[in-house]
């Protein structure tokens, strides 16, 4: 394992989901760590000991790592031995529609902001979930910026500076214990590149650190999530099957479970997150012919917030005064993690169109989005079923499962994950 000392200073580019654990895990090993952000609010709350983020446990580090001086956030990147970048890697629309490509932009800019600073035996590691090729991308950007230093696109193991991609793979609700406790897939662009990397992440990781190159680790990330994403969607169409011929979905996948070789996954109102519902379009942008299943579980996945509203819809018809209740905001339980969810774009569909009164319960956020303020109640899990007629469950929050069913009787349930079998 590699001694502390051989990282005395390491610097998380992006304070997010997944730079801020990161960054607050490192600290506590005893390595003095500087997180770069580019939102003052950001910055402000870390440097104060608090956390902008909901995660178990997270703010008693972070409070504790700060507190030591191990942990300091700031607006601009300073010298380190390491630098990890975790920053966005959204998708946009293609030109022509219909698929979607990624953007680089936040890595470019996290690149260009850490140029001036690098020096001489540095490593710099790619985190953020990115298409293949990015990390050589993200070199050739450094290089432009820095050509005073050597990078492994040009010199192999005896650059200046040494580059990686280790992509994050957490489960947020967990991030703490998988950080430390899970394998790592380490792709260096050269071996010493390698090298380097595994002996920053063996500071902290207790699983086993993989290596292999930078674009096999990028596609490995990306292949964990489209398989998911494939196989929600097969979980997902059934949904729709069933609801036309009249079929309890759960009942149904549960008796299909019980064969020894199948484990159909949950159906949900779509899928959501940075991950899941991004990483496979890095696949399709990329091999367009060939990533036909991923394309086509992706459209399955996207259409299904459509199937939701259809049947809310139709609810609200039986009623001269609906109103209706949506359990859940964010894109899976326990989280109050908002980016791409299906249950948000459900509610802002229905506000939109005025179809019945909407009530909206998420026990994770203390406001309501933009999108929604001022147009929607956010209330309790109780006031969300007291005062409406139709109960929408969007996202399975344990706030939600102890809810008195008998009070459902009297109510048009329309459940789309699973949350009232």
């Amino acid at each position: 394992m590699a001694k502390a000392s051989e990282f005395k200073r390491v610097s998380v580019i992006g304070l997010g989901y997944i730079g801020l654990p990161t960054a607050a895990v490192i600290a506590s090993r005893g390595i003095d760590v500087i997180g770069v952000d580019v939102s003052q609010k950001v910055i402000d709350t870390i440097n104060s000991g608090s956390i902008h983020i909901v995660e178990p446990d997270l703010d008693i580090i972070v409070h504790g790592v700060v507190n030591t001086g191990k942990l300091r956030a700031t607006l601009e990147p300073e010298p380190a031995d390491a630098f990890m970048i975790a920053v966005p890697t959204p998708f946009k629309e293609t030109p022509e529609g219909g698929s979607k490509e990624p953007d680089l932009s936040y890595i470019q800019a996290a690149a260009k902001s850490i140029a001036p600073v690098l020096e001489k035996g540095n490593l710099i590691v790619l985190e953020s979930t990115s298409p293949v090729g990015a990390t050589e991308q993200m070199a050739a950007w450094l290089q432009e910026e820095r050509p005073d230093l050597s990078f492994p696109q040009t010199k192999s193991d005896s650059a200046d500076i040494k580059v990686a991609h280790c992509p994050e793979r957490v489960l947020p609700g967990y991030v703490l214990q998988e950080l430390v406790a899970n394998d790592r897939v380490i792709g260096g662009m050269t071996k010493a590149c390698s090298d380097k990397a595994i002996e920053l992440y063996q500071t902290f990781v207790k699983g086993e650190c993989i290596v292999t190159s930078a674009r096999t680790a990028e596609m490995a990330k990306l292949t964990e999530n489209s398989f998911r994403d494939v196989n929600i969607a097969f979980a997902n169409e059934l949904s729709m099957i069933c609801d036309k011929l009249k079929i309890n979905v759960w009942e149904l996948i549960s008796l299909a479970n019980r064969h020894p070789r199948v484990n159909i996954l949950k159906p949900g109102p779509g899928v959501g997150g940075h991950c899941i519902a991004v990483d496979p379009w890095f696949i399709v942008d990329s091999c367009p012919d060939e990533a036909r299943l991923i394309k086509q579980a992706r459209h399955t996945n996207d259409e299904k917030p459509a199937h939701v509203i259809d049947l809310v819809t139709k609810a609200a018809d039986e009623f001269k005064k609906p109103v209706v209740s949506c359990l859940g905001l964010s894109f899976k339980p326990n989280i109050d993690d908002l980016r791409e969810s299906p249950a948000l774009r459900i509610v802002e569909h229905l506000v939109k169109t005025e179809i019945a009164e909407i009530l909206v319960s998420e026990p994770n956020i203390d406001s309501l989005p933009d999108s929604l303020a001022d147009k929607v109640n956010l209330v309790t899990p109780d006031e969300a079923v007291e005062q409406s007629n139709i109960v929408v469950g969007l996202v399975a929050h344990r706030e939600f499962k102890s809810l008195d069913l008998t009070k459902l009787a009297q109510k048009y349930v329309i459940d789309t994950c699973g949350l009232f079998r």
